[in-house]
């Protein structure tokens, strides 16, 4: 069952951008409303920096394993 709800404008706006190309409006509500994953920082680091970042987590896990 569906529901219909209003917002303002300016709320539509940040809704329609933080929308990726691949999700419906309600994709889109549900992802900003769930707890926060790790695909949502795609587009915050370089994969430059997410290569350092599992190089680290990597090094960490075998020197914690020794």
């Amino acid at each position: 069952m569906s529901k219909r709800i209003r917002v303002d404008d300016r709320v539509y706006e940040r809704l329609e951008s933080a929308k990726r190309d691949d999700e419906s409006f309600n994709d889109t509500v549900e992802r900003l409303i769930d707890d926060p994953s790790f695909r949502d920082l795609q587009d915050v680091f370089s994969d430059a920096q997410i290569s350092e970042m599992r190089a680290a987590i990597e090094e960490t896990s075998h020197n914690t394993n020794q």
